[in-house]
């Protein structure tokens, strides 16, 4: 029996030209936090390509990279990869992965194939997209996005909820994004003005999954780098990546284009704490703290409903006694409700929100 090479360390910051399969069989086994896959799409165009009214060519992805000979040739090749990133993901990893409706379906299937679970599809919107020429069917104005968790028990994923809807108006950040193509300066170009590759993302587009999946310092994966815009993004947000590209003219650009990048300071970076990662503060510790005092009266903002604060931290509203979430869900006729913003005291004569004491007790308890 053959002795098992020793799994050298993690090539972080690296472009690695090879074969993707290949490359990531090299890497560590659950060593990465988030894999990000453009893999090739098989459009399968003809090879009249396309044309636009006036018969000229198409700038459309016509490169090798991109044929398969078959379907199934295309499948296999799509559980090899997945196959690969599942091994080298961390128990608790997510993997993200773009495609069209040329292929993304059987992405689809492969992944829950191999144990994955899917826990979003993502509709990105192009601001721009490029219309239908040939006027036979609708304009191909998206591309999807799957996210998964490398297994059904693969509970402890990282997800910026809070932060993904602070940055949206304080509303929950949805499954459609209505972001740009890549376009302008962002676009990388040859000498001759030439774009270096067909299907470059937009920088906006890595950053809301970085930013909604991973945390700073977390290595990120890209088996398909292309012109590096994983890698670039992964440097201005201060997480670390690996990027493997087998076309070496993409692996030059994209290292150069990285190299260009300044991070942002760790101060932008800090990680916002969320409400569930905030210690937990009983609304008998408020009583306790002399806050709300047992017999007083709470009322929600409008002053429609009452309750009496018992001294043991609960309230009764003359039918029923129970916690504030549950007294705040009966009186609303709700199946739910959060009393710590429900309900209020009056101080001052104008309604106090409850919740103003939890924060206060939470800065105590912070402070030592």
């Amino acid at each position: 029996m053959g002795l098992v090479p020793a799994q050298r360390s993690l090539p972080l910051d690296q472009v690695l030209i090879g074969d993707c399969i290949a490359a990531m069989n090299s890497l560590p086994a659950s060593s990465v936090d988030c894999v990000f896959a453009d893999p090739p799409y098989n459009l399968q165009l003809g090879d009249a390509g396309l044309l636009r009214p006036d018969q000229s060519r198409v700038d459309a992805v016509d490169d090798d990279w991109d044929k398969f000979a078959t379907f199934e040739a295309y499948d296999a090749f799509t559980r090899d990869w997945l196959a690969a990133c599942r091994r080298v993901m961390k128990p608790n990893a997510t993997l993200w992965v773009i495609g069209s409706y040329h292929n993304i379906f059987r992405v689809g299937s492969a992944l829950q194939d191999l144990g994955y679970w899917i826990l979003n599809d993502i509709v990105w919107r192009k601001a721009n997209p490029m219309p239908n020429f040939r006027g036979k069917r609708f304009t191909n104005a998206h591309e999807t996005l799957i996210w998964a968790s490398r297994s059904a028990e693969s509970k402890g994923y990282t997800f910026h909820y809070d932060a993904l809807k602070g940055g949206n108006e304080d509303l929950q950040m949805r499954s459609d994004w209505f972001i740009p193509l890549c376009t302008g300066e962002e676009r990388l170009k040859d000498t001759e003005g030439h774009k270096v590759h067909p299907t470059q993302k937009p920088e906006a587009l890595l950053a809301r999954t970085l930013l909604a999946a991973t945390n700073p310092g977390d290595v990120v994966l890209d088996p398909f780098f292309g012109t590096g815009t994983t890698g670039a993004v992964a440097k201005r947000l201060g997480r670390r990546f690996i990027g493997i590209e087998r076309e070496t003219t993409y692996a030059e650009a994209a290292r150069a284009r990285i190299a260009a990048v300044e991070p942002l300071s760790k101060a932008a970076l800090m990680v916002a704490p969320t409400k569930r990662a905030e210690p937990r503060v009983p609304f008998l510790s408020v009583i306790e703290a002399g806050h709300i005092r047992p017999g007083e009266i709470v009322t929600d903002e409008r002053r429609r409903f009452r309750a009496t604060v018992r001294p043991d931290g609960q309230l009764d509203n003359g039918l029923v006694i129970g916690s504030i979430h549950k007294i705040g869900a009966l009186v609303q006729g709700l199946p739910a409700c959060n009393g710590w913003t429900f309900w209020h005291v009056e101080r001052g004569g104008k309604p106090l929100v409850i919740d103003s004491y939890r924060a206060g007790l939470r800065q105590a308890m912070a402070n030592g």
